[in-house]
C-alpha cells in the first residue's frame, strides 16, 4: 500500500507542475508508439498484453512478463514526416520490471531561404524522447508505474530541451477477463526554450477499461482522453475499439477516434478520418503488427511493430 501512496503523491505532483497556460510544445508525444494502440483507435491505457509498446502508453502496463524483449515500432505520414521508437524491457525480481526507450519523429527537410526568397540551403526538424520507465505490483491485480522523459527537439539552429513524467495504474481481474487503466502523460517542462519564451507540455490525463466477452474472442475497449482540455465536445473525449482474439498468436483490430474524425473532416468528405483497423501475429519469440490510421485529408499512415524475445 505504500507505494501504491507514492504513485498517487506523483501524479498529483507532476500535475501541479503540468499546469500550465500557451500554446504547447513536443507534441510528438500524444501519437501513439504501438500498433495494436494505433488499430484501437490511438488512445489505449488498459491494454494488458505481452506487449511491450503498451508502457509507452501507460507505464504501468509493463510487468516480469515481458523480461528480455525488444520492442521496435515505425510509422510514416505524409510529405516525408517518419516516427519510430524502440524499447527494451528487463524484469527487476518477480513483481517488478525496468526499461529503457526512446522516440523520435523527424519532420524532413526544409529550404533555407532569405526575405528575398533566394535559397541558401537546407535544414531539418527533429524531436527526440530518451525514456526511463520502473513498474511495480501493488498486489495481485494492481500494478503501477512511473516513466521519466528526457526531451529533445531541433528546428535549423534553434534548440529546446525539456524534462516530463507519467505516472499509472493498471488493474487486471484475469477470472472476469476485465483491466482498467489511469495514467497521467506527459506532465513536465521546457527547461530550454526556442528562442525566449517556454511553452507547456502536452500534457494528459488518460482513463480507460478492456473488456472481454464472455462467449466470443471479442474484447471492448473505451479510453476517455484529453482530459485536461474541456473545451471540446463531450463525444471527442471518448476513443473506442474491438480487438479479435482467437489465440495469444493472432489478433485483429478496429478503433475509431472521434476528436481526429472531427479535426480532419473536410466539406469535399474525408468521412474515414479518425478510423484506424490492424492486426498481428506471433511466430516462435517474433510478434509482428501492423495498422493504418488517416491522420492527414490526403494519406493513410502506417505504423510497423516487432517484438522478439532474447
Amino acid at each position: 500500500m505504500r507505494s501504491l501512496y507514492v504513485i498517487f503523491l506523483f501524479l498529483l505532483t507532476a500535475a501541479g507542475t503540468a499546469a500550465q497556460n500557451g500554446g504547447e510544445v513536443f507534441t510528438f508525444l500524444r501519437y501513439p508508439s504501438s500498433a495494436r494502440v494505433n488499430a484501437l483507435g490511438g488512445s489505449n491505457v488498459s491494454l494488458v498484453e505481452r506487449d511491450p509498446s503498451l508502457v509507452f502508453h501507460n507505464p504501468a502496463l509493463s510487468g516480469a512478463e515481458m523480461d528480455g524483449m525488444v520492442n521496435l515500432n515505425y510509422m510514416n505520414f505524409s510529405a516525408g514526416v517518419r516516427f519510430g521508437s524502440a524499447l527494451y524491457t528487463r524484469a527487476l525480481g518477480e513483481t517488478g520490471a525496468w526499461s529503457v526507450g526512446a522516440a523520435y519523429m523527424s519532420y524532413g527537410n526544409f529550404r533555407q531561404t532569405t526575405p528575398e526568397n533566394t535559397v541558401t540551403g537546407q535544414f531539418s526538424v527533429e524531436d527526440i524522447s530518451l525514456n526511463a520507465m520502473y513498474s511495480h505490483n501493488l498486489s495481485e491485480r494492481w500494478r503501477g508505474g512511473i516513466a521519466i522523459k528526457f526531451l529533445y527537439s531541433s528546428l535549423e539552429s534553434y534548440t529546446s530541451i525539456g524534462l516530463a513524467a507519467d505516472a499509472g495504474l493498471s488493474y487486471y481481474d484475469e477470472e472476469r477477463n476485465f483491466s482498467a487503466g489511469i495514467a497521467l502523460k506527459h506532465a513536465g517542462a521546457q527547461l530550454k526554450a526556442y528562442y525566449d519564451e517556454r511553452q507547456p507540455l502536452p500534457w494528459d490525463i488518460q482513463a480507460g477499461f478492456s473488456k472481454r466477452l464472455e462467449h466470443a474472442p471479442f474484447r471492448l475497449s473505451l479510453t476517455a482522453a484529453y482530459l485536461t482540455s474541456w473545451d471540446m465536445g463531450f463525444f471527442k473525449h471518448f476513443v473506442a475499439g474491438v480487438d479479435f482474439t482467437p489465440s495469444d498468436n493472432f489478433w485483429l483490430g478496429v478503433g475509431f477516434n472521434p476528436k481526429i474524425n472531427a479535426d480532419m473532416k473536410l466539406q469535399s468528405g474525408n468521412s474515414l478520418g479518425g478510423f484506424s483497423a490492424g492486426g498481428g501475429v506471433r511466430i516462435k519469440v517474433f510478434d509482428v503488427g501492423v495498422s493504418v490510421v488517416r491522420y492527414h485529408p490526403s494519406a493513410l499512415s502506417a505504423m510497423l511493430s516487432l517484438s522478439v524475445t532474447l
